[in-house]
């Protein structure tokens, strides 16, 4: 069934036309919202992209529900950062559709609006800024919400201060918080890098291989981090490590030449032959 019957409960409605007009497959589109009364929060439908005659990725096709922690997993090469490049609007695709919710198509907008839509991306490597501490790191990510920016050039509000209070108890860096972010350690810069994007509240967070890099029990915190915030928010997560894809994921998507090669949860496509053959190993 394509995008469109997806979202139309069946009936086939035109995605140009849903574009992300004030109305959408007769339901109303509120500024700075997600529709998502359809059940998918994110679509990708027949995407393909070629760098220099290569096929990075080739008529991809998947959707996550609101709330959904999904695994991505695959071999180096499989598509998955080219992917994530789409989502977010740092590469444009050759074909196909990119929908956030039901009536917000992706490919017509630039990286900072999709950033600003609420879909917060962390890389492989934390970036957070060193020299200050967690708390002003969490205050300059909360600085970056233009919902809040413009209040926070005077004095952070008792609400402010709440929200970050509650992200920092979230990241387990409440000890912390006026400790310089340079003196962390992996995990934990990891961990406060995850908190800036939670402090801008976003529907949709794509993460690269959170827990290379990880000690066991980093690992281990990280997974019940990520467990603490499916449902709250949707969660894309690219991992290569199967410990703890097993202990956070319920549904799993393995990628293969820019393509899905299969789906399912962690055990049904670790048996699966042609995930066996790509990717896994005999």
């Amino acid at each position: 069934m394509s995008r469109d019957q997806v979202m139309s409960g069946g009936s086939v409605t035109s995605a140009e036309d849903a574009g992300d007009r004030g109305v959408s497959f007769s339901r109303l589109h509120q500024a700075g919202s997600v529709d998502v009364t359809h059940g998918r929060i994110l679509y990708l439908e027949g995407v393909s992209v070629s760098f220099d005659g290569f096929k990075a990725i080739n008529n991809l096709s998947i959707d996550i529900a609101p709330g959904e922690l999904r695994c991505i997993i695959g071999p180096n090469g499989a598509g998955k950062t080219t992917m994530m490049d789409i989502i977010t609007g740092k590469t444009r695709p050759d074909s196909g559709q990119v929908y956030f919710g039901s009536t917000i198509d992706l490919l017509r907008y630039s990286e900072p609006q999709i950033a600003s839509m609420g879909i917060g991306r962390k890389f492989q490597k934390p970036t957070v800024f060193e020299q200050l501490s967690v708390f002003e790191n969490l205050e300059l990510a909360l600085a970056m919400d233009k919902r809040v920016r413009r209040s926070l050039w005077g004095k952070l509000t008792s609400e402010h201060l709440d929200r970050l209070e509650q992200v920092l108890n979230t990241i387990g860096l409440i000890g912390l918080a006026h400790q310089p972010s340079g003196t962390l350690s992996h995990g934990q810069k990891q961990w406060l890098e995850i908190g800036m994007l939670l402090a801008q509240d976003p529907k949709l967070l794509l993460l690269d291989e959170p827990v290379a890099g990880m000690t066991d029990e980093e690992t281990a915190k990280t997974a019940e981090l990520f467990l603490t915030l499916k449902g709250k928010h949707s969660l894309m997560v690219v991992e290569h490590d199967m410990h703890f894809v097993r202990a956070i994921s319920e549904k799993v998507t393995v990628l293969h030449e820019g393509s899905v090669l299969a789906e399912g949860t962690l055990d049904q496509v670790q048996a699966d032959e042609r995930v066996i053959e790509v990717y896994l190993g005999r």
